[in-house]
């Protein structure tokens, strides 16, 4: 083929059009930029507050403090776009692993590029597994067939060759390269491609919030109009009672700092990008992080056989030569001859399967003629000269139709056939073997490769069955997903007795039954709810029906996550709760369609893909209530002066300060909080249930609460016995106190109550680090005069602040544990 010669594009031409035409690749619309980072880091509430602060301080002439706050701006700026690039540098790390490499033809030769580098006019060549890489029209084509069932849904090859009918005479990108080989020529790359087309209609699709981030957005919104609200009275109480409207304006914004619970978006997005991360470590990537957190609500898995429950890899399971006595078909040579029907090389899973068990073709015997399956002819057969120069055609294909073409036929044949329907109820694949001899021998030794199949009286040599092997890790995770509450629902495209097979070597129910396709779409809705909610077998399955199936079993009431991986799964991937796409052998537009990427096609990490997505989630809810709790002795210290009397605590530098505690502690040590033992021993959590339900959010109140009356009686207490003492001393009692008690709200629900004994790892790590530090910043910040002057503190007895720092962690144990136990009791 290389000896022909050959059209193609020189590399400066090449590189010209690439840099006009863009690579060859999906766009993927859901890329943030600087400037998209940027406005999101601008429409924070709590960056806003920041930069009003320090703008006060500035104008008042407070360069220290108003140059800190405008640090601590541009500190939060920094953070949004760190982050941001990282979440950017892990999707471009997941698009890089779907780039194969093709063969193109530039400055006269051969050489190797990435797919996404092709270019319309490059002459691409199409070998036996490759994907094609973008839309052509061959120009060289020797015994190319090509699986096009990621476009048309058509399971069978489609034969192709050079300057036939536009249909024959196309390649689509996507598609797969079963046999032979050819050049192409590019004609359409990208979003201009017939994928590409499918990949567009799908992006107009707008992916709604998930609950988790609805849910942050009402919180954050509702207690932003409670914190504006409550920062006008304070500005107006203050300055009516103390003249002292700066001071009021400076508390306002102090207050409002405390109440905004800015950490709750943070914490969510953080959360699923380290979630994202460890799915990773399991082999699931991530395409949209925040789905993980509808994992911990899945209750059907609806999954497909080939590749995911199974090995994706046919093993010969039984050969049944035919005949009786002396005339009979030994089993070597039924194999020889499925051996001589089959290509050696090829992709074919069966052709591989054969060649495992039978070995390599005879030696002396030349092949003369290939004639691959098609259509309306599921046979292959390919013609012989054996090393007597006799010419024999041998053939293997479907039963029932190579029946029809063996001398006698299928009346004559009727007790194999009956033996063929039978193996095939096992759940088998099944695959007859024929041979015959040419009667014109000397005209079939001259056939050319274009000629048609000679015809010749096929003799009925036998019966070979095959399998694809169930993965061994299946039924453990089946086990587990049912122990965990979630059902698992088989469907597939094959024969509805082997459907049944696999699924119950799986685990999977099939106490009901198994359902076709068909019979499924010949109901009326309500009766389509009713089986989603029995039925877990499905059989004979179009990927619209695959679509229909997600949305009645949504109507019924359950969070579903779907598997597929070709362009016709893409509607039942997006429609889906959770759509997951196969990694080796999906497409970009699955891909593009799903939230989740199974790099190594084994249901045992998709369930646990589904522990870690639980785990997520607990860590989110003991996150929350940490939020909540220690907003409210942050809000409470700024209010409190207005309500006793007493001089000004909280400046915004103090609750900035304390934000840059609490921020570590809600990325770091609740994220690396370890599952608990129960994580999959218990049923999947509704899905309409949020971060802090009632008792949790009343156990997070009471230790907000129990923090601020401590400080507020250790205030009390310190202006009994030290009347003489100044604000500023105040104000490093009250500091240091908060400070104590963050840590313990931190330890406490982490270490379930100062269990250390079973607290270890990357959370105790985080936590022992983050504390040490906080402490010796503090201890700087009272032993450096000038940093003590900017923050308003000044030193205080020792005694007085280890008395303290201990009382407060002891009351919050206390009421810990209290909580602990009303949970666990009834």
């Amino acid at each position: 083929m290389q000896a022909k010669p050959m059209g193609g594009l020189r590399s400066e031409e090449a590189h010209r059009r690439w840099r006009e035409q863009g690579p060859n690749r999906l766009a993927d619309s859901e890329r943030h930029g600087l400037r998209a980072l940027l406005r999101e880091v601008w429409t924070e509430p709590m960056f806003m507050l920041l930069l009003a602060s320090a703008g006060v301080y500035l104008l008042l002439g407070d360069w220290g403090e108003g140059l800190l706050l405008s640090g601590f701006a541009v500190l939060t700026v920094g953070l949004v776009l760190v982050q941001g690039h990282r979440r950017e540098r892990a999707l471009q790390a997941l698009r890089e692993l779907s780039v194969p490499q093709v063969q193109v033809h530039r400055d006269g030769r051969w050489q190797h590029c990435p797919a996404t580098a092709v270019v319309v006019g490059d002459w691409v060549m199409l070998c036996e597994g490759d994907r094609v890489a973008a839309d052509g029209v061959l120009r060289q084509a020797a015994g190319l067939r090509v699986d096009e069932a990621l476009l048309t849904g058509e399971s069978w090859p489609v034969d192709k060759w050079a300057d036939g009918e536009p249909a024959a005479g196309q390649v689509w990108a996507g598609t797969l390269v079963v046999a032979g080989h050819g050049v192409a020529e590019v004609t359409a790359t990208g979003a201009r491609t017939r994928m590409g087309g499918i990949g567009q209609a799908l992006s107009g699709i707008e992916l709604a919030a998930t609950p988790l981030q609805q849910q942050v957005r009402r919180l954050v919104r509702a207690f932003g109009l409670l914190a504006l609200v409550a920062m006008a009275v304070v500005v107006l109480v203050w300055g009516a009672l103390q003249r002292d409207w700066v001071g009021g304006l400076l508390s306002a914004l102090a207050l409002g700092m405390g109440m905004l619970p800015e950490e709750f978006p943070m914490a969510l997005a953080v959360f699923m990008s380290m979630g994202a991360w460890r799915l990773s470590r399991l082999h699931v990537l991530a395409r949209r992080p925040a789905a993980i957190e509808a994992l911990g609500t899945t209750t059907l898995l609806c999954v497909d056989k080939t590749g995911t429950l199974t090995e994706n890899r046919l093993r010969l399971r039984g050969a049944w030569p035919w005949g009786e006595g002396a005339g009979a078909t030994t089993e070597a040579a039924l194999l020889r001859a499925a051996a001589l029907a089959s290509r050696q090389t090829a992709v074919d899973p069966l052709d591989r399967a054969i060649a495992d068990v039978a070995g390599p073709h005879p030696a002396g015997w030349t092949l003369l003629g290939d004639w691959p399956v098609q259509a309306l002819r599921p046979m292959a057969s390919r013609l012989w000269r054996s090393p007597e120069g006799v010419a024999c055609l041998v053939a293997k294909g479907s039963p029932e139709y190579l029946a029809t073409r063996c001398v006698g036929g299928a009346v004559a044949l009727k007790q194999p056939l009956e033996h063929a329907a039978a193996l095939a109820a096992q759940g088998l694949r099944v695959l007859a073997v024929a041979q015959g001899t040419c009667v014109d021998n000397a005209a079939a030794q001259t056939i050319g490769p274009a000629a048609a199949e000679p015809q010749v009286g096929l003799h009925w040599l036998g019966l070979l069955t095959f399998e694809d092997p169930l993965r061994p890790t299946v039924p453990t995770a089946v086990q587990q997903a049912r122990e965990a509450g979630i059902q698992v629902c088989l469907i597939t495209g094959d024969h509805p007795q082997t459907a049944l097979s696999i699924a119950r070597q799986a685990g999977i129910d099939t106490q009901p039954g198994v359902m076709e396709g068909a019979v499924f779409e010949a109901l009326n809705p309500v009766q389509r709810q009713a089986a989603m909610r029995t039925v877990r077998v499905f059989a004979r399955v179009s990927p619209l029906t695959k679509l229909s199936l997600v949305q009645h079993a949504q109507a019924a009431g359950e969070v579903v996550a779907m598997t597929g991986d070709g362009v016709n799964d893409a509607p039942a991937l997006k429609a889906a709760h959770i759509g997951v796409a196969m990694g080796r052998r999906g497409t970009d537009v699955a891909r593009e369609a799903s939230s989740l990427v199974l790099m190594r096609e084994d249901f045992s990490h998709l369930v646990g893909a589904i522990a870690q997505g639980r785990t997520v989630f607990d860590n989110l809810r003991k996150v929350s209530g940490y939020i909540v709790s220690i907003h409210i002795p942050l809000a409470g210290l700024a209010v409190a002066p207005l309500l006793l009397g007493w001089p000004p605590l909280m400046t915004p530098a103090h609750v900035v300060l304390t934000e840059m505690l609490i921020d570590p502690m809600c990325s770091l040590a609740f994220e690396a909080a370890p599952p608990s033992p129960s994580v999959m021993k218990r049923p999947p959590r509704p899905a309409t249930q949020g971060l802090l339900d009632r008792r949790a959010m009343a156990q997070a109140l009471a230790m907000g609460l129990t923090l601020w009356a401590a400080l507020m009686a250790w205030g009390t207490l310190a202006r009994w016995a030290c009347p003489e003492g100044n604000a500023d001393q105040l104000r490093t009692l009250l500091m240091s106190g908060l400070l104590a008690g963050n840590l313990a709200l931190v330890a406490l629900p982490l270490t379930q109550g100062w269990a250390f004994a079973d607290w270890h790892g990357a959370s105790a790590r985080v936590l022992a680090m983050a504390g040490g530090l906080a402490v010796g910043l503090w201890v700087l910040a009272l032993q450096w005069p000038a940093l003590g002057r900017l923050l308003l503190l000044q030193p205080v007895s020792a005694g007085w602040l280890l008395l303290e720092a201990l009382s407060i962690v002891a009351l919050l144990a206390l009421v810990h544990r209290l909580a602990i136990r009303s949970t666990i009791s009834p």
